[in-house]
């Protein structure tokens, strides 16, 4: 447990889901996906794009100053959602708040751009190197938000924004700074980014080749064959579904950041209750043990004095892998027993966004918060709902077994 109060004072995020809180709420209450088709290599792949109307807002901030035309996609996420948060907190630029915010990949499009171009012509753009460093995220975002305070980007692949927020703590806690801006960005719908994903035998198939690209009615369906029936269905990642035979992940691009401030106030929207964090040693390149001792040591480091029974809701990592769901499952099995809580996941519903998932799982459990509602994972049907809903927990982990676990409560 946390000896000295740290509120959430804003959380703000661009996502497959829209941006703004009340908009991202609307989207959870659909029973619908976020999922397109569109072509990587030649071939259909399933992807979680931004929604048009935030593709536009995006580009308007690219194209509002000179300086910010040749920026990676990453980076113009992160400004966008955080000029948001911290309008909504009452930031100032002199409040000399500090900064972190991460990325899984960093700047993939750019990369991918400028490596391309070196292949074809033995030479790269002068900017290849300062557009393309995991430093850009925090760095531009302190340049346009114009305050002092310490500036940080770190990748810790998909645990990247849990461990910035645990970051924006330590600085909080340690006196150095009275407020941090902290959470993920990604943008990693890139042909090589995807092809990673595939070769790793983990990523969503499109089984049907037949059905749309992006925009088509049908481009949401594809055939429950994939799951050993014959009935059609309209999910193609299956995260927390135990009983898949397919590895089903999909990735989703975004960012989201949140406001920490010492103490709690009339704008707090959740209190963090604890924090916990733990690595294991690798038994393999990409997965967890079986009962993921990782998730175990962070979720108990996370509840401290918290019961189990205390715990309403876990907002899972699950991937849609089969490993990785059933890992994590395990491990909550093995600290909750028979207190398990109601377990929820939003990869079903916007994929895997790597270094921004974390800080976009704050967000759900936040919202749930608020609203006193479980979003529930629409095929699931044998957890019970909590009355209420005064406690959540958040995991994350990613590659190499490095698990965050954050419990926050209502204020």
């Amino acid at each position: 447990m946390l000896n000295d109060k740290i509120g959430i004072t804003a959380i703000a995020s661009v996502s497959p889901l829209g941006d703004g809180m009340d908009v991202v709420w609307g989207n959870y209450q659909n029973k619908g996906h976020c999922f397109r088709q569109q072509r990587f290599n030649g071939n259909p792949v399933w992807v979680a794009p931004l929604q048009k109307d935030l593709v536009n807002k995006i580009e308007a901030i690219r194209i509002s100053d000179s300086k910010y035309k040749n920026l990676d996609k990453s980076v113009l996420y992160a400004l966008y959602a955080s000029r948001n948060a911290i309008k909504i907190a009452g930031w100032k630029a002199d409040d000399n708040f500090g900064i972190n915010i991460g990325s899984s990949r960093g700047a993939t499009a750019l990369f991918e751009k400028y490596h391309e171009e070196y292949l074809n012509n033995g030479k790269t753009a002068t900017l290849a190197s300062p557009t393309t460093t995991l430093g850009n995220i925090s760095s531009w975002v302190a340049h346009d938000l114009q305050t002092q305070g310490p500036e940080v980007s770190h990748s810790i692949t998909c645990s990247t924004a849990l461990h910035s927020l645990l970051n924006g703590i330590a600085w909080l806690k340690s006196g150095m700074a009275n407020k941090f801006l902290v959470g993920g960005s990604e943008a990693p719908l890139t042909p090589f980014t995807i092809a990673q994903m595939q070769a790793l035998k983990i990523y969503s198939k499109v089984k049907n080749e037949s059905t749309g690209l992006v925009g088509d009615k049908e481009s949401a369906i594809v055939k429950e064959s994939l799951w050993g029936t014959e009935r059609s269905q309209s999910y193609p990642c299956r995260a927390l579904d135990l009983k898949k035979d397919k590895n089903s992940m999909i990735l989703g691009e975004g960012a989201s950041v949140a406001c920490l401030e010492k103490g709690i106030s009339n704008n707090t929207l959740a209190i963090i209750d604890g924090i916990g964090f733990a690595t294991e040693p690798l038994e393999h390149n990409v997965s967890i043990s079986t009962d993921a001792d990782c998730f175990q040591r962070s979720m108990k480091m996370a509840m401290g004095a918290t019961k189990p029974e205390e715990v309403d809701v876990i907002v899972m990592h699950a991937p849609g892998t089969i490993k990785g769901d059933q890992t994590e499952v395990n491990a909550i099995q093995k600290v909750f027993r028979d207190k398990m809580p109601f377990l929820t996941t939003n990869k079903w519903k916007i994929g895997h966004t790597f270094g921004a998932s974390g800080m976009l799982s704050i967000e759900l459990a936040v919202l749930m918060l608020q609203q006193q509602q479980a979003i529930s994972v629409p095929y699931i049907d044998n957890l019970k709902e909590p009355k209420f809903i005064n406690k959540v927990l958040v995991n994350a982990v990613g590659f190499g077994g490095n698990a965050v676990s954050v419990l926050v409560s209502k204020p």
